[in-house]
């Protein structure tokens, strides 16, 4: 029962119809429109841009009385369209409809080409009444242009202690925009509205945080648990909305944080892993549509087991949101298994949530499942010319205090065997342990422990604790198998001194070499190869205090050592203060804004961020939030 829209296509990009046509302020003014039509009487339907049956998977239509469906381009003639036929369009002269019904934004062209065509007595109307308003667009003239639906939801919580916190900054600005602002609009359990605004930049390149507690006080409403949609409006250069999300509490032992979600509804998510007997795990399932999600449409199975698919038996109302305990749906599941989503396109890269027995919790993200991807044999063929070829790098927490975990995640369908290693290296670089995990099965269930690999008695950098190191999952084709270059896995953190946990997940890229192959090393700007980094980190409100980790990967070897700056910004997006660092090649950087720059530095940053950039390479960067002894996130870090 997947949703019949189209998202992402990983050769044409994204198609942002179902975002224009989806979006809340569309889905509010639709009933009016579908209301107007069924009370004129038979509607023909001309389909330009081929949307019809995405139009009807997100709205129900069954309302109308439809005379036909009517197409331009020939090689739609005969499909089959709204339960019909497609005829040409040039048949619309003898249609025997009171209206005719253009499925296009921009219908200005559209009516002009078919104005003869329209029956006699008939009225023309299209998707305009659902446009949104003007100054929401950053690009007038196309409005399915992809700035125009740079969107994006959060999961949003406040209430029992509990609060949300959104962070990003105006990156926009750097591209050319003038004003841009956001346009909110946040969704309660159900998926009623229960609060929408505007938040403006002060200056260009300025932080904006929307606090849940903060929005809760200002609208005068109840405790809440839903999901904040985000739109980017005045933008310029770069369509993609990121942003920081952090979950904290009223208890300083209550704090965690994630990633932005991904925009795309896709098929299925992985990285979802089975509790341990001492948690439960929560996936939050939140209907990114103004269609609801049937039951029997969203599920779950062990990995590597289709048979084996628990489906969620109720419905889910448009815009709203349900907690699933994996448990109930899949009983057996135990830590470390892991588990597949079954999403059928509903609902952007959901959250998860772990709730521990001992009152602890973190809340993490699934990764999109392709369904594209194919086994590729060059990776291991190239590997005489790029090293390392793909890297997916993550923090070793000092060993003396945490332990520190992982668990290889298949991330496509395709994916029918995982054969890797895992190099573990400290903060200069050095090598200090390898383990071949040999060709592990799609349904495998090994988990990593690296203070197991490292051996007892193993210190980083003569035990310092702020010396810590990282850990690189690499392919390796010793004992054969396959791979296509989307690796993934789970990194989990367990502070043995709080017993507070954090985890992330994320995949691999080529790193630091002049060679390309399919458009990697990435580059956010230009043409591959991407040799430079510029990523956001936020500033934590007090008592919380940001950290950074940031690694330096090598596919092949690169630059002795980094040229990074960090950049001290204030609310508005000045600069306040810059250091230079240099990270080894190979090697990482634990570092804290509190204690790199000064007391004053840090005062007149407050609300601010920090900017790490380098022109000399690509870093890969985790950031988190630290209560002092309480409590820890961490996730990985965005850039633009």
């Amino acid at each position: 029962m997947t949703l019949a829209i189209s998202t992402f296509d990983n050769k044409r990009g994204g198609n942002t119809f179902f975002k224009a046509a989806g979006h809340p302020l569309a889905a509010r003014a639709m009933p009016a429109l579908l209301a107007e039509l069924a009370a004129a009487g038979p509607v023909a339907v001309y389909d330009p841009l081929d949307c019809a049956e995405d139009l009807a998977a997100l709205y129900d239509l069954s309302g109308l009385e439809i005379e036909g469906v009517y197409v331009q381009d020939l090689d739609h003639l005969g499909r089959s369209k709204l339960g019909q036929p497609t005829r040409p369009v040039t048949d619309l002269a003898g249609a025997k409809a009171a209206s005719v019904w253009i499925l296009c934004f921009d219908d200005e062209r559209p009516r002009e080409h078919v104005a003869h065509l329209v029956p006699e007595g008939a009225r023309v109307e299209s998707l305009v009444p659902l446009r949104l308003p003007a100054d929401m667009l950053s690009d007038e003239r196309d409005y399915l242009a992809k700035v125009n639906f740079a969107t994006n939801f959060a999961f949003f919580r406040d209430g029992d202690g509990h609060h949300s916190r959104v962070a990003t900054a105006d990156y926009w600005s750097g591209y050319g925009a003038e004003v841009p602002f956001l346009w909110l609009c946040l969704f309660d359990q159900a998926g009623q509205v229960i609060a929408e605004w505007r938040e403006t930049w002060e200056a260009a390149g300025g932080a904006i945080a929307v606090d849940s507690a903060e929005v809760r006080k200002r609208f005068g409403l109840e405790a809440f648990t839903g999901q904040l949609f985000l739109h980017a409006c005045g933008i310029a250069g770069h369509d993609v909305f990121k942003y920081a999300l952090d979950t904290y509490g009223d208890d300083p032992a209550v704090l965690s944080c994630t990633h932005d979600a991904n925009a795309w509804p896709a098929d299925f998510y992985a990285g979802l892993p089975a509790p341990r007997a001492d948690e439960t795990v929560l996936l939050w399932v939140q209907n990114s549509h103004p269609a609801p999600i049937p039951g029997g449409a969203v599920g779950l199975n062990p990995m590597g087991r289709d048979e084996a698919v628990a489906w969620l038996p109720e419905p889910l109302p448009a815009f709203a949101s349900t907690a699933i305990d994996s448990r109930k749906l899949l009983p057996d599941a135990a830590w470390p298994q892991q588990i597949e989503v079954q999403a059928g396109k509903h609902m952007v890269r959901p959250r998860y949530e772990v709730l521990k027995d001992n009152g602890r919790r973190r809340i993490a993200h699934v990764n999109v499942e392709r369904t594209d991807l194919k086994p590729d044999p060059r990776i291991a063929e190239i590997a005489n010319l790029m090293g390392k070829v793909y890297i997916l790098p993550a923090p070793l927490l000092s060993p003396a205090r945490f332990r520190t975990s992982l668990l290889p995640t298949p991330m496509a369908r395709g994916q029918a065997n995982l054969p890797l290693s895992v190099l573990v290296y400290d903060a200069a670089g050095r090598e200090l342990a390898t383990r071949r995990l040999g060709k592990l099965p799609r349904g495998h269930e090994t988990a990593l422990d690296l203070a197991e690999l490292l051996g007892e008695g193993v210190s980083l950098a003569n035990g310092a604790e702020q010396d810590w190191g990282h850990v690189e999952l690499v392919y390796d084709f010793s004992e054969g198998g396959e791979g296509d270059g989307w690796l993934h896995a789970i990194f989990r953190y367990e502070d043995q001194v709080s017993g507070h946990s954090a985890e992330t997940s994320f995949g691999s890229h080529i790193f630091n070499t002049v060679l390309t192959y399919k458009n990697e090393p990435q580059s956010y700007a230009g043409r591959p190869p991407g040799l430079s980094t510029r990523l956001f980190l936020r500033l934590g409100p007090p008592p919380l205090e940001a950290f950074c980790h940031l690694i330096y990967p090598a596919s092949t070897p690169w630059h002795e050592a980094s040229e990074t700056k960090l950049v001290l910004h204030d609310s508005k997006g000045g600069e306040v203060a810059s250091r230079d660092v240099a990270i080894p090649c190979g090697g990482s950087l634990l570092w804290r804004p509190s204690e790199t720059f000064g007391a004053e530095e840090m005062a007149a940053a407050a609300g601010g961020y920090v900017i790490i950039r380098d022109t000399t390479c690509r870093l890969f960067g985790y950031h988190g939030l630290a209560n002092g002894e309480s409590a820890f996130s961490l996730d990985h870090m965005f850039g633009f």
